[in-house]
């Protein structure tokens, strides 16, 4: 099997259509969903792209990172310290000053995490998120564990954002705009080059390919993109503390792309919300006599993730794939 074959970069037919569907039903939701369903499914498509993010690290280049949940905060932080008391911040420069904030921490905190390789990496990305955690979480001044409130949703002139439905399809267009922009990255030279490096680091730089640049960008761009995650994220909640920037979230998002699937972006998406979804059904499950079965919602969401991990190691896309005529039932 070919390497964009096992990765899913060409995505099969029965994957086009569940995507396809999929973004047509987002499309509509509003018009059939209750209030209370339209933000949660908001809080689902920002997830999503959240999501797509580290895929973009983690599956497209070959790096876990344990800490990508501080650019995620950040970004959140970043809206609520522009944004007065009394009034709405502009949307129209407060979101590229939010996303370029999480990717110059990214760009800073990459420069360093990018030189290492394997479980160095995965460990110095984590402690780089953890020192950003407890720089929030013991500050006053930043907040401190009580957080900060974002009193209004940012003021975008054209649209009113404090409209649930307008909210939505803000985050509808962010995350279509997010998945066809990682979808063509995938395929320029520059997303090639990635997932050489992926495949043989050590090959690349035999070929002239100066690969410590191309990890600090993706890292960077990562950063970036979950930055726009973590902007809507406190847009829609009006609320952000340093949890958000922990390590719970870094695991959370890396099981919603294994979930899914890597390398695709795609199924980061799906696993998003599968996840999201599961998440309220283990949490709402009803007792067993004695046992409050919702209360342990984590060990029911980990045997279904050790269950998707051993049944389809490619994920819910590798899954889908075993329905598409090219792909001939495997999944390796």
């Amino acid at each position: 099997m070919s390497t964009a074959r096992a990765h899913l970069e060409v995505l099969p037919p029965s994957v086009r259509l569940c995507v396809g569907l999929g973004l047509a039903a987002l499309a509509l939701f509003p018009f059939v969903g209750t209030d209370f369903y339209i933000q949660t499914v908001a809080r689902m498509m920002i997830l999503a792209i959240f999501a797509m993010s580290l895929d973009l690290l983690q599956g497209v280049t070959g790096l876990v990172s344990l800490g990508h949940a501080a650019y995620f905060g950040l970004a959140g932080y970043a809206l609520a310290f522009v944004s007065p008391e009394a009034a709405p911040v502009s949307l129209w420069w407060s979101l590229p000053l939010a996303v370029g904030a999480s990717a110059l921490v990214a760009l800073v905190i990459g420069f360093f995490v990018v030189r290492t390789q394997g479980i160095y990496f995965i460990m110095v990305t984590m402690a780089f998120s953890q020192m950003v955690f407890y720089l929030f979480f013991d500050n006053k001044v930043l907040g401190g564990s009580d957080g900060i409130y974002i009193n209004f949703k940012p003021d975008a002139i054209w649209f009113d954002l404090e409209h649930k439905a307008t909210f939505y399809y803000f985050t509808f267009a962010c995350l279509l705009g997010s998945y066809v922009f990682l979808r063509r990255l995938l395929f320029s030279p520059f997303g090639r080059a990635l997932n050489g490096i992926r495949i043989n680091e050590h090959r690349m730089r035999s070929m002239g390919y100066a690969t410590f640049g191309y990890k600090l960008s993706a890292f960077t761009l990562a950063g970036g993109m979950a930055g726009l995650a973590g902007y809507l994220w406190g847009a829609q909640t009006g609320f952000i503390n340093p949890e958000l920037m922990g390590f719970h979230m870094s695991a959370h998002v890396i099981m919603m792309v294994i979930l899914g699937g890597m390398g695709n972006f795609a199924g980061a998406a799906m696993g998003a919300f599968t996840f999201e979804y599961l998440l309220h059904v283990f949490k709402d499950l009803p007792n067993a006599g004695d046992i409050a079965l919702g209360k342990h919602w984590q060990l029911w969401m980990g045997l279904f993730i050790v269950a998707i991990v051993i049944l389809a190691p490619r994920g819910m896309t590798g899954l889908l794939a075993r329905w598409s005529p090219r792909q001939g039932g495997q999944d390796e």
